[in-house]
């Protein structure tokens, strides 16, 4: 009787994705690795996978339509167009994380800087223009850790 309350409770802790989800998942990330799935909210799912050594996640949507793809990239990484505008306009912060989104509409980075007890996300296009900025709560940053 143990066994199988231990095997249920392990059981429904792990997450899988409706089908729709799934296959579109399997068609955008044919080589992922590693999947693991979390439901977002009552619309959407999200992966964190590997693809070719990389961590990544990606968002779909109930019904299988993508939403976006991020994954983590060094800051050296970033161009030169981004990284002039963010000691332009946030001169004295520091970056602390980046990473490269890509929605339809959209293709570019987001940076996470910091100055002091103060930290921003940033998002900006390939040319460096800021796209949205927010000034990021210590709730949310803890959350993230």
């Amino acid at each position: 009787m143990i066994t199988l309350l231990v095997g249920f409770s392990v059981m429904s802790c792990a997450q899988s994705a409706p089908t729709k989800v799934n296959n579109a998942f399997k068609a955008k990330f044919p080589n992922a690795k590693y999947v693991e799935w979390e439901n977002e909210n009552e619309t959407e799912w999200e992966a964190e996978f590997k693809l070719n050594g990389v961590e990544y996640s990606a968002n779909f949507l109930n019904d299988g339509t993508w939403k976006e793809t991020e994954h983590e990239i060094k800051v050296s990484e970033l161009p030169n167009s981004v990284r002039n505008t963010l000691s332009t306009e946030f001169s004295g912060y520091e970056i602390e994380g980046a990473e490269m989104t890509e929605t339809h509409e959209f293709s570019g980075y987001e940076v996470e800087i910091e100055k002091g007890e103060e930290t921003i996300e940033v998002v900006l296009d390939k040319s460096g223009k800021i796209i949205k900025k927010k000034v990021v709560e210590e709730e949310e940053d803890e959350d993230e850790d």
